[in-house]
């Protein structure tokens, strides 16, 4: 069994997967699919934060500020998983996109369009244990489940609003596609 230090389970964590997933509402994810619509927010507070650890910067624990509001998300998960459509609330549809590689240079060249002061990286996140990307990385092993991958960007002054954007890269319907709940 290889331990977090290992050198090829670190790489692992940063290599794109072949496939991503976002489960939500049809509604939505047809605007995805389309236009190609995706919203960074702010992430939602996490009740059991993982300590800090050994995190390197620019998603690690900096001072001043709430954690949750100096960086914008935008999470998919990296496996299909019907139990995930209940851990997503009302989601009845799954977007899939069959091209993570060049769905996620896309989404970083729109990023870096709206947001050119802001840094960008994207990976798995580690739960259970602290990632060496930071917080923004970091989850508590009860969200396993979730097979989060993150994309997430942070200003890089301080005085940057992390007010959520919507970023819109062209349709995708090229690299995915849309399942419904009850397909496989």
């Amino acid at each position: 069994m290889k331990t977090a230090s290992s050198p090829l389970l670190a790489a692992a964590a940063y290599q794109r997967p072949q496939k991503l997933y976002r489960y939500s509402q049809r509604t939505w994810l047809e605007r995805s699919l389309q236009l190609g619509e995706f919203r960074l927010r702010p992430p939602a507070p996490e009740p059991a934060p993982v300590s800090a650890g050994e995190q390197i910067l620019p998603f690690g624990p900096g001072a001043g500020g709430n954690p949750s509001t100096r960086y914008l998300t935008l999470s998919l998960a990296n496996a299909w998983d019907e139990k995930l459509f209940d851990a997503f609330g009302a989601a009845d549809c799954c977007l899939v996109i069959h091209d993570a590689e060049e769905f996620g240079e896309r989404i970083h060249r729109a990023a870096q369009r709206i947001l050119p002061s802001w840094a960008g990286i994207d990976a798995a996140i580690s739960y259970g244990m602290p990632s060496p990307l930071g917080e923004a990385f970091s989850k508590a092993r009860q969200y396993a489940r979730e097979k989060e991958w993150l994309f997430a960007w942070r200003p890089m002054q301080r005085a940057l609003s992390c007010n959520p954007v919507t970023l819109t890269i062209g349709s995708i319907e090229g690299i995915a596609e849309l399942r419904d709940k009850d397909s496989r």
